[in-house]
């Protein structure tokens, strides 16, 4: 049992309990036995934080069918070895050097010093900034919805935003919302936060705190931190200019609207491409142009250690900064004058071909088991699904049995990384001491 298989497993223990209970009848409001492949997809979508669905959440699922959801999303969200590590804690067991390594592998972070203060940490710092949210959110759905009402759905999008997950107990999901700045700055914030990373955060705090005591010590942070943030800020911009460019003429999107909520929504569909999963206007009936940003934008993500997925804003900015060394001629690749190892260059190209070739085989098969849709729409839903982003053009719940458990498969892979499946498949590498001859090949 290695630790990729012990990854792998956990996440799959957590899908196969989440389907078992969202069979039973009082989880639908129906009071019936849930379709399996339903409870199926809903319970993947809601451990690997997708927020793709099948059916209406908030009209489908009963209250405890909706908190089962909401369980699995913060399960999925903070990552089964930290919910496994967490628990352990409660109840005064340590936990061994193999569970350290599966820390590691899981938040891709090389500690093993601290390992029970981390987790102390991310756990209060999902807390804090959830409950935060939910205060925040009180503010716009009670007035609405009364106090019971509007507490609950503050606390299933507030929990929902900070994971990533883009479940929404509306059927249009926030379209209602697109003109609320409190909406668009709220839920953008928790899903940016929850997206950037947990040693961001922590970063973060630690120069909060070294500046209000005001010691004399320069606080230096990370090469992780400059590049997470730098790469997130330019892709929220980037993306929000072009999102307004592309769709401010398209009558179905945002022509009508006010220059205003024009920009405030064109940064809400940037910031939801994160891997966030949520959308305040009509993604189906988008241009062309904003449908392929937004699959750029998706197949990107979030960052390590955060509760977002895709290829992650580090790999996207290690290969742009290799293919710039390769343009000038260089031998290596350098970020803030720190080299990059080569082994996280060869790893930055396996995570990008490896999710560039599971796109590819499951859009050919959904393509053949679907053959009436159109490519650009089961392109999105498969890098929708691999990314765990969860937006979609509105195909999800008309797609067929086998294509629904395709995306199952995608969303599970995506989730658990693309590098940890394969792991887990071919077992840890043997090391060896061979070294082979080089030889120069063409390329490109």
């Amino acid at each position: 049992m290695t630790i990729a298989r012990t990854i792998c497993l956990g996440f799959f223990a957590c899908i196969a309990l989440g389907t078992l209970v969202l069979l039973m009848p009082f989880t639908n409001t129906e009071g019936i036995w849930t379709n399996p492949v339903v409870a199926l997809f809903t319970a993947t979508s809601a451990v690997c934080v997708t927020g793709l669905a099948v059916v209406d959440t908030g009209s489908y699922f009963s209250l405890w069918g909706q908190l089962t959801i909401l369980l699995l999303i913060q399960i999925g969200g903070l990552g089964y070895m930290m919910i496994t590590t967490f628990l352990m804690l409660l109840i005064g067991r340590k936990f061994d050097l193999m569970q350290k390594f599966a820390i590691q592998e899981s938040f891709d972070r090389p500690f093993l010093q601290g390992s029970n203060n981390l987790v102390r940490s991310i756990i209060a710092t999902t807390l804090i900034l959830e409950i935060t949210g939910i205060f925040l959110l009180l503010i716009v759905f009670v007035p609405e919805y009364g106090f019971s009402q509007g507490l609950w759905i503050s606390i299933f999008h507030s929990i929902s935003a900070w994971n990533n997950a883009g479940f929404s107990l509306f059927s249009d999901s926030l379209v209602g919302y697109k003109s609320s700045w409190l909406i668009n700055i709220v839920i953008p914030g928790l899903v940016i936060f929850g997206g950037i990373g947990y040693q961001v955060i922590i970063e973060i705090y630690l120069w909060i705190i070294n500046f209000l005591s005001k010691s004399k010590a320069k606080f230096c942070f990370s090469l992780n931190f400059k590049v997470v943030t730098r790469t997130t800020m330019m892709l929220l911009v980037l993306g929000t200019l072009v999102v307004f460019l592309t769709e401010m003429h398209n009558p179905a999107t945002l022509r009508d609207l006010s220059l205003e909520h024009k920009f405030l929504a064109a940064w809400f569909q940037s910031m939801t491409t994160r891997t966030a999963g949520f959308n305040s206007i009509d993604l189906g009936k988008m241009s062309t142009a904003g449908l392929f940003l937004t699959m750029g934008l998706m197949f990107i993500g979030a960052s390590p250690s955060g509760t977002g997925g895709g290829i992650k804003t580090t790999t996207f900015s290690v290969l742009m900064n290799c293919t710039k060394s390769a343009l000038e001629g260089k031998d290596e690749v350098v970020l803030y004058q720190r080299e990059v190892p080569s082994t996280l260059i060869l790893k930055a190209v396996a995570v990008v071909f490896g999710t560039g070739t599971c796109i590819v085989l499951f859009t050919t098969l959904i393509a053949f088991l679907e053959p009436n849709l159109e490519f650009i729409q089961i392109l999105f839903e498969v890098i929708s699904a691999f990314a765990t982003v969860g937006l979609s053009m509105g195909i999800t719940a008309g797609l067929s049995t086998g294509a629904k458990l395709i995306l199952v498969l995608a969303m599970y892979i995506g989730r658990v990384s693309i590098l940890i499946v394969i792991a887990a498949i071919i077992g840890d590498a043997r090391p060896t001491s061979l070294q082979y001859p080089k030889e120069n090949l063409l390329v490109g």
